[in-house]
């Protein structure tokens, strides 16, 4: 079985390794220290499993396992995490590789003796578990593979029939998400201004009149915002008058 480490710490990585190397059957095709490293070394390793730690910088393990679950084909998942007993119960009765840190020997060995692929509802369930429940990074698979980005660059969301576009400096990003679901998750960094449109609060600068009755928001970096609609007008004018 060859296996894929993906943690932060360089020590932890380093037991992994030394535990896994003790197990029959099991070849280390490599490690990675975040998860945009492990998408690459997926891409490149094709691993049967990952050995994948859950609080991480930048993307957690928890959205890395969304990712996969995404697509087709992808590898088994056991978790790494500091969580104690009472998580860990919750899932020994689904069989899912999960262990606790420091790794202990005889679970490592336990866990890949009965390594299951781990499913969407699990993820879901484990999705409630996680600090923070905010997503850092937004994902979208195309032809090129997996494109990855950060909330924090996202100057506004668009909506346009049934895709919507994260757009940043550099152009856009096509998501699945819906703006509603957007608006919820990222309720103190996005606010709506038309029923298309979420912009982000820290890139806001104000308001841009377009003509009779027609007003444009203005955002850092870009040159022309989306319209505002006039049910969400005042709204906006009074953020901004109370300096958001």
């Amino acid at each position: 079985m060859k296996v894929l480490i993906v943690d932060d710490e360089p020590l932890a990585r380093q037991r992994a390794a030394r535990l896994l190397q003790e197990l029959d059957h099991i070849d280390i095709v490599g490690d990675a220290a975040n998860a945009e490293q492990a998408l690459a070394e997926i891409e490149r390793s094709q691993p049967d499993a990952l050995l994948l730690d859950i609080a991480m910088p930048g993307m957690s393990g928890i959205e890395l396992a969304r990712v996969l679950a995404e697509r087709e084909s992808s590898p088994a998942i056991v978790f790494c995490t500091a969580y104690d007993e009472y998580a860990i119960a919750a899932f020994d009765a689904q069989a899912v590789g999960y262990l606790l840190k420091p790794i202990q020997r005889d679970k490592l060995a336990a866990v890949f003796r009965r390594l299951s692929r781990l499913n969407a509802a699990q993820i879901a369930a484990l999705s409630a578990l996680e600090t923070p429940t905010q997503r850092s990074q937004l994902s979208a698979t195309g032809p090129q593979g997996i494109s990855l980005l950060p909330v924090s660059a996202v100057r506004y969301f668009h909506a346009d029939n049934k895709y919507v576009s994260a757009v940043h400096l550099e152009g856009e990003l096509l998501i699945d998400d819906s703006l509603r679901e957007l608006e919820q998750e990222f309720a103190g960094q996005f606010v709506r201004v038309h029923r298309n449109a979420l912009v982000a609060l820290q890139y806001l600068q104000g308001i841009e009149r377009q003509g009779v009755g027609s007003y444009r928001v203005k955002l850092q970096g870009i040159a022309q915002g989306p319209q505002i609609s006039r049910r969400y007008l005042p709204a906006l004018r009074a953020r901004l008058a109370k300096g958001l």
